[in-house]
């Protein structure tokens, strides 16, 4: 480690990271980059996700939540019960330094763990970084909403 350089880790999130992880997509919500949401999400709101079927994880610099990664339904039909629909999210100022490597690298083993053969995500054409990163994990690119 480089001195002065933060360690970097991943751990499943729950409840209590709540509002870290509210503030981290309320800026992707402000960035417009990432998201079609335009409503700030309250802690209420994020706690809703954890419902201990889909997983999710965050990860940590010094204790603090930096990034998170969540699973949500894609599909009500039972036929996609396996099929998950995941989302990154990292701080503004930890953008651009492995953090969402490694945030997604922890959801895709918790989203196996959990049971699911499949994760896909809709990232905005515009989103080069996220879009090079799941690239770079094996998604593939299948097509463009029009």
């Amino acid at each position: 480690m480089i001195s002065g350089t933060p360690i970097l880790t991943a751990r499943s999130a729950n409840a209590s990271d709540a509002s870290e992880i509210a503030r981290i997509y309320n800026e992707g919500i402000e960035d417009r980059v990432a998201t079609f949401e335009t409503r700030p999400r309250s802690v209420h709101d994020v706690r809703g996700w954890f419902d201990g079927v889909r997983p999710a994880v965050v990860v940590e610099a010094t204790g603090d939540v930096v990034a998170f990664g969540a699973t949500f339904t894609y599909r009500s039909r039972d036929c996609y019960s396996g099929i998950a629909e995941a989302s990154l999210y990292v701080a503004r100022e930890w953008r651009g330094k492995g953090t969402g490597r490694l945030a997604m690298s922890a959801l895709i083993n918790a989203a196996e763990s959990a049971g699911f053969w499949k994760l896909l995500s809709r990232v905005f054409v515009e989103n080069t970084a996220s879009r090079r990163l799941v690239k770079s994990m094996g998604f593939r690119e299948v097509g463009t909403y029009v």
